[in-house]
């Protein structure tokens, strides 16, 4: 996506389709009281578009898809799963939903909201790996916020 990096630099540029819905997801799960962030990288090689931290602990991925081809060509989602309590994919409305995996969570998006119409099924994380993760979005946030305030960082 790249679409942090531009932010962090003052770049101003017309974002990319997936990007489009990473923001409108960001700003659903704002107002459900989750943290989200986005681009998060939780281990070499992979960067999930959306994770967020919840109220109460809980670590939600999604993974934004702006089209069938971008669906059928990228299967690094697999390996999101194992950093998540829930995992859902983000579409436009107009996608193809049928050709998602069924038993992961479904939220249509655009730019401005995004609406949940298929929950995720919970998969509790454990003790190790939540703590793990979420010293890592806290750690990765505030180094963001750092840049952003002090780009010569």
């Amino acid at each position: 996506m790249g679409s942090v990096a531009a932010m962090l630099e003052g770049e101003t540029r017309a974002l990319k389709p997936g990007e489009v819905l990473a923001r409108g997801v960001a700003r659903h799960l704002g107002q459900l009281g989750f943290a989200p962030l986005l681009e998060f990288v939780p281990k070499r090689g992979l960067r999930v578009d959306v994770i967020a931290l919840g109220p109460k602990g809980e670590i939600w991925i999604v993974e934004c898809k702006s089209s069938r081809e971008d669906f059928q060509s990228d299967h690094k989602w697999e390996g999101y799963l194992e950093f998540a309590d829930r995992f859902f994919f983000a579409v436009p409305t107009d996608f193809p939903v049928e050709i998602l995996p069924e038993e992961y969570g479904l939220i249509f998006a655009d730019g401005y909201g995004a609406e949940i119409m298929r929950d995720a099924p919970e998969v509790v994380l454990n003790a190790a790996r939540r703590k793990a993760v979420s010293l890592k979005i806290a750690r990765n946030s505030m180094e963001r916020l750092q840049r952003f305030v002090d780009p010569r960082v």
